[in-house]
């Protein structure tokens, strides 16, 4: 039997499952697509708002993507990722398991008897959160919660946000072998809410020995960071004042910036590589200078028709410099992935660059630096400034 009958039986299965209520879970493993590091798509239905729903999680190495759909959606999304980037799905129902493998044109399936409760379809219920709310004297203090422990309605964004970030960082950081883990520098910590966050996790739920130093511009905010940190009681966090090309972070394991404005994302980058960090992660705002390299370049490239735009420049902008940051770090011996981290509903600056140190061999790193060389001259470029700080 060709693979096309066989998809829609399993997916007829599926809906009578969301209809009946029966449905437990869905599981698409076996992904062979286009995109890197996607690893599964876990589903189960929820309700939003009085209405059904099919959510989908997309788990990624180092992330999870949710997205929620009706039905309809569903099934269509479903029958393309059966037919091509799927290989393999497993449907738990109350009643039975159902799997699905297919091999080319042709497609088995199993089905075995279950018996499971009904799964609670709420959307709205509590999540577990790897920072709880509860108990946390640095949260209220930063506004997050009351006095009692709960989030601030103006808050929810907020909280949400610093869980998120924990999640994707957290993990990254406990990868590090415990005896090249010893120092994380947040550049640019502003109100150090990630830094708070992130201290509290590794201490006291991973049980990380490792000491925190948020480095900031303005000494309003270091006050009063430390403030926080030493009612919290959380002795190996500190914030200390001073710009970021002027910080040494010379015993540095981890080098995190979220934001850092323009080149200040390149200070920081060169801090990590300078250091020798284990991992860096910055999250770049701002692409003014090589913007500007791009327009006094007046390159000719392929590319006129969409660069002569405003608004194509400035994303243009964002990539070139982006993706130079991260052949400057391959070149320096990192390992580079490039991620949005958070929907851009919060906000638009959401790509995030993280680096993690490995080995490279010379002939490597020759050809990186001719591509960085080639990228430059295509787009007009004199010069990029973590290229200048780092002397290549």
């Amino acid at each position: 039997m060709t693979a096309a009958p066989q998809i829609e039986a399993f997916l007829n299965d599926v809906k009578t499952a969301f209809n009946e209520g029966n449905l437990v879970r869905l599981k698409l493993m076996g992904y062979h697509g286009p995109e890197e590091a996607l690893k599964s798509v876990e589903i189960k239905k929820i309700v939003v708002k009085r209405l059904d729903k099919l959510s989908f999680t997309y788990r990624y190495k180092t992330r999870d993507i949710i997205k929620n759909h009706i039905l309809p959606e569903a099934i269509g999304l479903l029958r393309a990722d059966l037919g091509d980037a799927f290989r393999t799905a497993l449907l738990e129902t109350t009643e039975f398991d159902l799997s699905f493998e297919r091999q080319g044109d042709k497609v088995r399936t199993k089905r075995h008897k279950a018996s499971r409760p009904v799964p609670s379809a709420s959307h709205d219920r509590a999540k577990n959160r790897l920072i709880a709310p509860e108990g946390k004297s640095y949260l209220h203090a930063l506004k997050i919660t009351d006095a009692q422990g709960n989030v601030l309605k103006a808050a929810q964004d907020k909280y949400r946000q610093i869980n998120k970030m924990v999640e994707i960082f957290a993990p990254l950081i406990q990868a590090i072998p415990a005896d090249r883990l010893h120092k994380i520098v947040d550049m640019g910590s502003g109100k150090g809410y990630l830094t708070f966050a992130l201290f509290d996790y590794l201490t006291n739920t991973a049980k990380a020995d490792v000491e925190i130093v948020g480095v900031e511009f303005r000494d309003e905010l270091v006050t009063l960071c430390n403030g926080i940190a030493g009612d919290a009681g959380f002795a190996k966090l500190r914030f200390e004042q001073g710009a970021i090309e002027q910080f040494d972070s010379s015993d540095a394991s981890v080098v995190i910036a979220l934001h850092a404005c323009d080149t200040a994302t390149d200070d920081a980058i060169h801090k990590g590589i300078v250091a020798g960090a284990e991992l860096i992660a910055v999250a770049p705002c701002c692409h003014k200078q090589i913007r500007r390299q791009i327009e006094a370049g007046k390159a000719r490239n392929d590319l006129d028709f969409l660069l002569s735009h405003g608004v194509f420049m400035e994303r243009q902008a964002e990539m070139v410099t982006d993706g130079l940051r991260s052949l400057i770090l391959e070149a320096a011996g990192y390992k580079t992935k490039v991620f949005e981290f958070i929907s851009d509903a919060h906000t638009p600056k959401n790509v995030l660059i993280v680096a993690q140190k490995t080995h490279i061999a010379a002939s490597e790193r020759t050809a990186i630096l001719n591509r960085i060389e080639a990228t430059k001259a295509y787009f007009g470029i004199g010069y990029h400034h973590l290229e200048r700080l780092q002397s290549l």
